[in-house]
Formats: C-alpha cells, sequence, structure tokens
C-alpha cells in the first residue's frame, strides 16, 4: 500500500499571524510601557488603570483601523495589477505568451518546453498563470483588509488586558516590576509560540520582541521618574 506524503506549510497564515503577533507585541509593549511609566509616578491604582484603559482602547482601534487601510491598499493595488494584466491579455495574447515563456525558461526550462508550458498554462487559466508567476500573487498571500484588522485590534486588546490584570493585582509598591517582568516574560512567550506558528526560529523570534519590549520599557519607567523627581 502507497503511504501518503505529508508535508507541513505555514505560508498560508501569513496573512493573519502577522497581524495577530504585531497587535499583540504592540498591546504587550505599548500598554505594559505606559503602565510602568505611569506607575513610576505617584498616581493612585485607579487612576492607573484609567490611563490604562484609554491606551487599550485607543491603541486597538489605531491597530485595527492601520491595518485595515494598509492591507487595503495592498488589495487595491492587487486588483489594479491584475485588471492592467488581464488588458494586456485580451490586446497582446501573444506578447504575453511570450512573456511567460521568457519566465519559465529563467527558471531552468528549455525554450521549447517553456513554450508548451506557457501555452497549457494560458489555455487553463490565463490570467492565473500571470498572477502567479509574473506577479507574485496568489490565493494564499492574498491581501484580506478584514481579516487582518480584526486579528491586530483582537491580539492587541489581549495583550493590554494582560497588562491591566497585573495593575488589578500587584500590590501598588510593587507595580513598576511586576508589570515589567511579567510583561517581558509574555513578549517571551509570545515571540515563542508565533515562532512555531509560523515554523520559525524560536529563539531568535523570542529574543528579537523581548529586547525591543525591555527597552521601550526601560525608557517609559525613566520618564515616569523623571516626572516624579522634577514634576
Amino acid at each position: 500500500m502507497r503511504r501518503r506524503h505529508f508535508e507541513r506549510h505555514y505560508v498560508n497564515r501569513v496573512g493573519w499571524l502577522r497581524a495577530a503577533v504585531l497587535g499583540a507585541n504592540d498591546g504587550i509593549v505599548s500598554v505594559g510601557s505606559l503602565l510602568v511609566g505611569i506607575a513610576a509616578t505617584p498616581l493612585a491604582r485607579a487612576q492607573i488603570l484609567i490611563v490604562g484603559i484609554a491606551g487599550l482602547v485607543a491603541g486597538a482601534t489605531s491597530m485595527a483601523a492601520g491595518e485595515f487601510v494598509s492591507v487595503s491598499s495592498q488589495a487595491d493595488s492587487e486588483r489594479s495589477d491584475l485588471e492592467r494584466e488581464r488588458l494586456e491579455l485580451a490586446r497582446e495574447p501573444r506578447h504575453e505568451h511570450a512573456e511567460l515563456a521568457g519566465i519559465y525558461v529563467q527558471r531552468g526550462l528549455t525554450p521549447t518546453l517553456a513554450a508548451q508550458v506557457a501555452t497549457q498554462l494560458m489555455a487553463h487559466d490565463a490570467l492565473g498563470a500571470h498572477a502567479r508567476d509574473e506577479l507574485g500573487l496568489s490565493a494564499m498571500t492574498q491581501a484580506r483588509p478584514l481579516q487582518a484588522a480584526l486579528a491586530s485590534g483582537a491580539s492587541f486588546t489581549l495583550g493590554a488586558l494582560f497588562s491591566l490584570v497585573l495593575v488589578l493585582l500587584a500590590p501598588r509598591r510593587l507595580l513598576v516590576p511586576v508589570v515589567a517582568g511579567a510583561s517581558l516574560l509574555a513578549l517571551a512567550i509570545l515571540g515563542t509560540l508565533s515562532a512555531r506558528t509560523g515554523g520559525a526560529p524560536v529563539a531568535t523570534s523570542a529574543l528579537r520582541v523581548t529586547l525591543w519590549g525591555a527597552l521601550a520599557m526601560a525608557l517609559t519607567a525613566a520618564a515616569g521618574f523623571a516626572f516624579s523627581a522634577f514634576g
């Protein structure tokens, strides 16, 4: 009995995974850093929470809107390129055939075989062949604005809520080290999970997000302490 060959690929996750990781990372770093900076001042816990909630709402909305706008622009460009390619196929099919065959020659086929492949693929789906092999567009990497916006906004909210829960649970005098330490741990876990989900090296991803988070929190904590000292 013939064994079935199975391969696991991750490129189909690239759209929502990028937006989700970016949102969660930004939620932990921005709101966590904001809370660390505010906690370094004499403000009461209730005031710190109000600032954190405002940061969560503003950040989640901004992330979702930013993703939707940027990915929509990408989608518009893709549609424009496809429409241009459709017109060129209608006007100059021979030129488009030669162009596609030339791409296959560059990839290693002989000119004769490349022409045959181009002929068969264009007979099956000319626009699809040019979109994939000339423009580099495919269904797996297609821009999806709403998916990106939802993934980014939701993950930002979860990341920010983690820091807010810490403010509720930790003693007031320990807010700075608790929020900073737990947030850095969360960033390391996020980097690990995103790397595993995307099939990337775990250590590199975890270290990258943790170092940038540590820098952001150190700067905001310094600003908070400076405000307390000179304010």
